[in-house]
């Protein structure tokens, strides 16, 4: 039997296992505590310090004037909700004038034959509230953020009303592709997702958030993708980019692919 101590530098093996410990402790520290916390997206914590803390759960203290700021525009829309239940004649039609410009990517009813979102029977906050960040810059594209850029408070709310009059396509409910996919009908609570429709409508309507049945495919799949690379950001408090991110490719396709059938 060998007369060497099991826990000593001069067993071979427990300066080994030992050693591999160490490492991998350290390992775990470095990735947990400093590169996972800068790595995350959207992070709004300034030192090093800072991501310790807030990857071992402590609370950081901040003085009343120590703020972070983003460094993109946040979306910054107000809005009176009541200015939108019952609109005069005279804003719907001069959304209809305003429209006309529209037409072109939306459809001259609101109902776009190409990959654009459809506005007809549109929830008139939703649209007004896109609009906002498209002229702010919250959201940015190349075709709607120079088209806003002069339009005035009351346009963009004429605009807004004019489609959310116009008549909603019935939804009719696919058979054939089966039934509806599990991330739309229940969400994924292990994953902290919602059913789509608790926000966006079938269940319950978030203010500001868009009615998304009938709407095209590709469109759908992009603004996803978009919310999970965080090349979109003009939700509300990370909502749709925490959703986003936690879906799978195969299931942000499912959904756009199903929503998309409801026309």
């Amino acid at each position: 039997m060998s007369e060497d101590r099991l826990f000593s530098f001069a067993n071979r093996w427990s300066t080994i296992s030992v050693g591999a410990t160490v490492g991998m402790f350290l390992l775990s520290v470095l990735m947990g505590f400093v590169l996972l916390p800068y790595a995350e997206p959207d992070s709004r914590l300034g030192t090093l310090w800072d991501q310790i803390c807030n990857a071992a759960g402590f609370p950081i203290k901040r003085s009343t004037t120590d703020t972070v700021s983003p460094s993109f525009t946040v979306s910054t829309a107000k809005f009176d909700i009541a200015a939108f239940r019952h609109p005069p004649a005279s804003s719907i039609g001069s959304g209809a004038t305003l429209a006309q410009k529209c037409a072109i990517c939306h459809g001259p009813t609101g109902m776009s034959r190409a990959d654009s979102p459809n506005l007809a029977g549109q929830y008139a906050v939703a649209i007004y509230k896109q609009l906002q960040d498209f002229k702010t810059g919250a959201r940015v594209n190349a075709i709607m953020s120079p088209f806003v850029l002069n339009m005035s408070e009351r346009d963009m709310h004429d605009l807004a009303v004019y489609y959310a009059y116009l008549p909603r396509l019935p939804e009719q409910y696919p058979t054939a592709s089966g039934p509806a996919p599990a991330i739309v009908v229940s969400g994924a609570p292990m994953r902290g997702i919602a059913p789509c429709g608790s926000c966006h409508g079938n269940i319950e309507n978030k203010v500001g958030a868009p009615w998304i049945g009938g709407q095209p495919a590709a469109y759908v799949k992009a603004q996803l993708e978009a919310f999970a690379s965080g090349g979109r950001r003009n939700d509300t408090s990370l909502q749709m980019r925490n959703v986003a991110r936690g879906m799978t490719p195969q299931e942000i396709d499912a959904a756009a692919r199903y929503y998309a059938s409801l026309n």
